[in-house]
C-alpha cells in the first residue's frame, strides 16, 4: 500500500504495524546489524510513484526499513513523505542488472541503484531476502 505518512502518522501506524509488524527491538537490531538503509538512489518506479517523484525535481532517493513481516520503502515528494508498505508474502525482489535491485508489490515497483562502490546495499538486500525466507510459512514439501 502506498501511503502519505506526512500528516496524521499516528492514525496510519496501526495499519502499517498490522501489515508488516512492529519495529524490531534493540536486541534484534543488533542481531541483524542494522535494519535500515538511507539515501538509496531510485532508478525507476511504477507510474504512480514516478509521478510523485517527478514532482520533486531533485535527486530521487529512498530509505528502506526492514520489519519482521516485510519492508517499508519511504521517499519524499515535494514537502510530503510517502511510504510503500510491502508485506513479505507480497514482496518480490529481483536483481535485473548487476547493480540494480527491484522491489515489487502488485502494481507498484521501485528499482534502486546498488553501485559497485557501495557493498553495504548488496548486504542489506541479502538481509531482506533472509528475513523474508525466515518468516515464510511452512510449506507442505517441508513436512
Amino acid at each position: 500500500m502506498l501511503l502519505n505518512i506526512s500528516h496524521d502518522y499516528s492514525s496510519k501506524k496501526p495499519v502499517i504495524d498490522a501489515e508488516v509488524g512492529k519495529t524490531f527491538t534493540l536486541a534484534q537490531r543488533q542481531e541483524w546489524k542494522g535494519i535500515s538503509h538511507q539515501n538509496i538512489n531510485i532508478t525507476a518506479a511504477s507510474l504512480d510513484i514516478y509521478n510523485l517523484l517527478t514532482a520533486n525535481g531533485k535527486e530521487n532517493t529512498c530509505n528502506i526499513e526492514m520489519r519482521p513481516n516485510g519492508i517499508i520503502i519511504s521517499f519524499r515528494s515535494m514537502q510530503e513523505t510517502y511510504a510503500l508498505v510491502i508485506a513479505n508474502y507480497k514482496l518480490k525482489v529481483y536483481k535485473g542488472k548487476a547493480e540494480e535491485y527491484s522491489f515489487y508489490k502488485d502494481q507498484h515497483f521501485i528499482k534502486i541503484w546498488a553501485g559497485s562502490n557501495d557493498p553495504e546495499i548488496h548486504q542489506f538486500v541479502k538481509k531482506i531476502i533472509k528475513n523474508k525466507s525466515d518468516n515464510a510459512p511452512t510449506r507442505v514439501d517441508d513436512l
